[in-house]
């Protein structure tokens, strides 16, 4: 399985597929769709109106990743499940921190 996430000098662009009203604020793990992309698995308890869900999915991110909320910005996808968002900081340190968040949880 391929990384959901790319590289860039200003940080990282997080592939995600959301879950609006999951039942509680998680990140699940990856997922490869259909058409072969990785995405980060995220469950938000927010609905998905007037930018509830995409507010909590950028909430959910900065404390994961330990960044300011400001540092975590919906790049496309704003009224989808699918979502491309962007992690400013340093680009190893996220890619490190997004791959102990998605790891295969023991059961």
């Amino acid at each position: 399985m391929t990384e959901a996430w790319r590289y860039s000098a200003q940080g990282i662009s997080v592939a995600l597929r959301v879950t609006p009203r999951g039942g509680r604020d998680d990140i699940d793990g990856l997922e490869t769709l259909a058409n072969g992309r990785t995405v980060v698995k995220v469950r938000v308890r927010a609905i998905a109106e007037g930018g509830e869900a995409n507010r909590a999915v950028t909430e959910l991110l900065a404390k994961a990743l330990g960044v300011p909320k400001r540092a975590v910005r919906v790049l496309s996808g704003t009224t989808s499940r699918l979502k491309q968002v962007a992690v400013d900081g340093d680009p190893n340190e996220l890619g490190e921190a997004l791959r102990k968040l998605t790891a295969p949880k023991p059961d």
